[in-house]
C-alpha cells in the first residue's frame, strides 16, 4: 500500500482487537505507518499492507509525528509512556501524544504534564464502540486536553470514529469514559436478565428480541450483543478482565468523590464472579452463564 510521505507519520502501539482495526483505517489514509505490540504476529497483516515494525514503544515514538496508544491497563500505559526509554523520553519535542486506553485520569494529567516538559502534547482519547466500531470506523472518541492539539490530531481521529468530543482538560476523556462503561455496566446486566427471563418464561429469546429491540429498550448492548448471547456467541468484542478492570477505576473515582454507585458496584460483583470461574477472556455477553440453570 502507497502512503503519502506529506501527511503525518503515525505511530500506533497496541493492535488487540480493536487497535488492529484502528491502525489498519490509518494506514488505509495513506499515513506512514510504525507498529509494535508485545504480539508481533498480530502486526504481520498491517506490516504485509505497509506498515514498518518497530521493535519497542520508544522506537516508534521516535520515528512519528503522533503517536497512537491502545493497549490493556494502566500499568501498561504507565510504563510504555512513563518508564525508561518509553515514549516521553524518545519523543521529539514537537510530537503530540494521543492515548486511547481507557486509563485512569489521574495517570492522564501526569502524562500530559511528562509530555509538556519535553515540549510535547498529549490528549487522554478512550473510545467506545467496541470491536464493531473499531472496525466500521465508527467509534466514540472522548478527549481531554488542549483544544488545538485536539485539531492537530482530528483529522487522524476522523480515520476511526465518527463522533470525536472534547470534554476539557487532560484527564476529562477518561472521566467522560467512565461515565460510559458506568452506563454500560448496569445496561448489560439488564440486557441479560431480560433474556434470561424470556428463557425461562418459555419464550423464543429471539422473536423476543425482534419485539423489544425497536422499543425503549433499544441500544447496542441490546441490538448488538444480544444476538451474541442468543446464539451462543462469547467471542470478546471486549474482554471481561479489560471490563473489570474499567469498573474498578471508576468505583475508585467514585470513591474520591463521595459517590455511591450501587448499580456499577453490583455489575462488578458480578462480572468478578465470571473472572473466578476463567471466563475473563470472554466478552462482556457472556454474562449470560450466570443465569443458566
Amino acid at each position: 500500500m502507497d502512503t503519502n510521505p506529506q501527511l503525518p507519520r503515525i505511530g500506533f502501539i497496541g493492535l488487540g482487537i480493536m487497535g488492529r482495526s484502528m491502525a489498519g483505517h490509518v494506514l488505509a489514509a495513506g499515513h506512514p505507518l510504525c507498529v509494535y505490540n508485545r504480539s508481533r504476529d498480530k502486526a504481520d497483516e498491517l506490516v504485509g499492507r505497509g506498515a514498518r515494525w518497530c521493535d519497542s514503544p520508544g522506537d516508534v515514538a521516535a520515528a512519528s509525528d503522533i503517536v497512537i496508544t491502545m493497549v490493556g491497563y494502566p500499568a501498561d500505559v504507565e510504563q510504555i509512556y512513563l518508564g525508561e526509554g518509553g515514549i516521553v523520553e524518545r519523543a521529539a519535542a514537537g510530537t503530540l501524544l494521543v492515548d486511547m486506553t481507557t486509563s485512569s485520569p489521574s495517570l492522564a494529567r501526569r502524562i500530559a504534564e511528562a509530555a509538556r516538559a519535553k515540549g510535547c502534547a498529549a490528549l487522554d482519547a478512550p473510545v467506545s464502540g467496541g470491536d464493531v466500531g473499531a472496525r466500521e470506523a465508527r467509534l466514540s472518541i472522548m478527549v481531554g486536553g488542549e483544544p488545538a492539539d485536539l485539531e492537530r490530531a482530528r483529522p487522524v481521529l476522523e480515520r476511526m470514529g465518527t463522533s470525536i468530543v472534547l470534554q476539557g482538560g487532560p484527564g476529562t476523556g477518561q472521566h467522560t469514559k467512565m461515565c460510559n462503561q458506568i452506563v454500560i455496566a448496569s445496561t448489560i446486566v439488564g440486557v441479560t436478565e431480560g433474556l434470561a427471563y424470556a428463557r425461562s418464561a418459555g419464550l423464543d429469546p429471539a422473536t423476543v428480541l425482534q419485539a423489544i429491540g425497536g422499543g425503549a429498550a433499544s441500544g447496542f448492548q441490546l441490538n448488538v450483543l444480544g444476538p451474541r448471547i442468543i446464539a451462543g456467541d462469547f467471542a470478546p468484542g471486549f474482554f471481561i478482565e479489560h471490563f473489570l478492570k474499567d469498573l474498578g477505576i471508576a468505583l475508585g473515582e467514585a470513591a474520591q468523590m463521595g459517590l455511591e454507585l450501587p448499580g456499577l458496584a453490583l455489575a462488578r460483583g458480578l462480572y468478578e464472579q465470571m473472572a473466578a470461574r476463567g471466563y475473563g477472556r470472554d466478552g462482556t455477553q457472556a454474562l449470560i452463564k450466570l443465569y443458566r440453570h
